[in-house]
Order: structure tokens, then sequence, then C-alpha cells
């Protein structure tokens, strides 16, 4: 597990890389615009884990994404790890530094969805929504700026 670095610094976030797989593998947002995924990073907290010191020849190898108003809710998303790192621990330092972040303390409602990771949001306190009947959403294509 000492292989990996894990940054919120933003400038260390390989844009292609993320942009690639979420737009390539991620079931959750194939096909999303470069200009979409670009604007959500400047407007959230990243996190990103590395192979290595990213501020050398450190590697990408995993994300994670939280939009917050840093009082109230934050939202967990586009979370991966590459699937030549998946079962090394990765994932868990990656939501180590997510939940330890000292913008993310003390917020009421810290919402994610996932397909298939239960089991390793629940070690961080995630639980299924308590009452989904209040919940609403919108869901729309995605659509690039003009």
């Amino acid at each position: 597990m000492g292989q990996y670095v894990v940054t919120s610094d933003a400038r260390h976030v390989d844009r292609k890389l993320v942009w690639r797989f979420l737009h390539d593998e991620a079931y959750w947002s194939q096909g999303v615009p470069r200009d979409v995924v670009d604007r959500a990073i400047d407007g959230s907290i990243c996190f990103s884990a590395f192979e290595g010191d990213p501020d050398r020849d450190g590697r990408q190898v995993a994300f994670a994404r939280v939009v917050t108003d840093r009082a109230t809710f934050a939202w967990l998303c586009d979370v991966f790890v590459l699937a030549e790192h998946r079962g090394k621990g990765v994932g868990k330092q990656l939501m180590d530094a997510v939940m330890a972040h000292p913008d993310l303390q003390g917020l009421r409602n810290i919402l994610l969805a996932t397909r298939d990771a239960h089991g390793l949001y629940a070690r961080y306190g995630f639980v299924p929504l308590a009452e989904p009947a209040r919940w609403m959403a919108i869901r729309r294509p995605y659509r690039s700026s003009p």
C-alpha cells in the first residue's frame, strides 16, 4: 500500500486520463464530453492516487471527485481505480483521504451512488438512503458548453 500517494492538489489531476476513463469505461458517464469533465474538475475537490511521486514521474491510477458547499452537503462521485491497480488497497487509500479532508468534516449529508462498491463505502459509514421516497432527481443527457 505504501507505493501509492494520494493528493487533493488539483494541479496533479491527469485530466486526459480522467476524461478517457469517464468517457470510455465508467458505466455512469460513458460519452461525457471533455469540456464537461474539465468544468466538473474545476468546480470540485478532486483526489488523485498516484503510483509514485506526483511531483516527479508518478502515474495517476485512481480518482475521486467531491461536489460540496463545504458546510452541509457533499456528493462523492466519479470514483475509479484503473483495472490493473484494483485489489491493491488504492481505493481504500483514496477513500481515507476523501473522508479525512478538512473541508468535508462535519457535513450533515454526504451522498454517493454506486452499482458495485457497496462494501467499500459501507466501511466509511455509507448506508442506503433512509427515506428514498423523499429524494428526487432530474436526469439529462450531457451537453457541452457553447
